[in-house]
């Protein structure tokens, strides 16, 4: 196991490396970790319950957890090592609970995957060139990643990987709205092209993905509209508009009026 860099810190991120039927023998310790696959494929054995392990596996593992790793190919791990007093008590209290509720195998959609490893980037990014603040940023990306993890919806049920990609999809956009610039953002968060999600999209909901956002957006919009008395300009920048005209021209088109004279009608009523 090999750590990058010396600074002494709560929190620790490093690469572990192992060579095909490496393995890391059965121990425990008091840290909470985060693993990570890079690369490889093996086994994870957490609290005498053995795991398949590939690349993108994630392994949550509570302190005093016996596991062990047996690598069945060349295989690199990113561990985040941390003791939760460097938390915030929110943090703390809310997200740790929840995320290292038991040592398992996480299972994660593709959106959230990619989330993920986006943030552990960041995080050694941070503790290889940060500045003074370089401790502030991994604790505040933690936090991001943790509540991805206990906001991850990977419960679902279902066997048809088409179906399964497509309610990944709707969930993403109906929970990432305000964050989704193009149809080519979707397809790089799932590994696979634009012109199949949208194929796939379209023949469970009659619509691409962008209809659908559109129509996603267009919701909050008439609902911000008839509950609160949120500036235009505030509304169209919270759910994730770009240009206030193109949110005039969509919303039109898709209402019938202007979103001032929706809102005037929403009030008579």
């Amino acid at each position: 196991m090999k750590a990058n860099g010396e600074r002494q810190t709560f929190i620790s991120l490093y690469e572990s490396k192992h060579n095909e039927k490496g393995m890391v023998q059965s121990h425990y310790h008091e840290t909470y970790q985060l693993l990570y696959t890079l690369e490889g494929k093996g086994i994870c054995t957490l609290n005498h319950q053995a795991y398949s392990i590939v690349q993108d596996s994630f392994i949550i593992i509570p302190p005093l957890t016996e596991h062990s790793i047996a690598a069945t190919s060349k295989m690199t791990v990113l561990v985040l090592e941390f003791e939760t007093t460097v938390l915030s008590p929110d943090v703390r209290i809310e997200l740790i609970p929840e995320v290292f509720r038991t040592a398992r195998v996480q299972k994660l959609s593709a959106f959230d995957s990619s989330e993920i490893r986006q943030l552990l980037r960041k995080m050694l990014y941070e503790q290889s060139h940060g500045d003074r603040l370089w401790e502030t940023g991994l604790k505040i990306y933690m936090a991001e990643l943790f509540f991805t993890i206990a906001r991850s919806t990977h419960e679902s049920t279902q066997t048809d990987i088409n179906t399964l990609r497509v309610e990944q999809l709707k969930h993403y956009i109906d929970t990432r709205y305000f964050d989704i610039k193009h149809a080519e953002d979707i397809a790089d968060r799932m590994g696979i092209s634009k012109r199949y999600i949208q194929s796939i999209f379209k023949d469970y909901y009659n619509s691409t993905p962008m209809q659908y956002l559109t129509e996603v957006r267009l919701g909050l919009v008439k609902q911000m509209l008839a509950e609160t008395d949120k500036d235009i300009v505030s509304i169209c920048f919270e759910v994730g508009f770009e240009s206030l005209s193109t949110f005039y021209r969509l919303f039109k088109r898709n209402v019938g009026i202007p979103p001032n004279m929706y809102r005037l009608t929403q009030r008579k009523h």
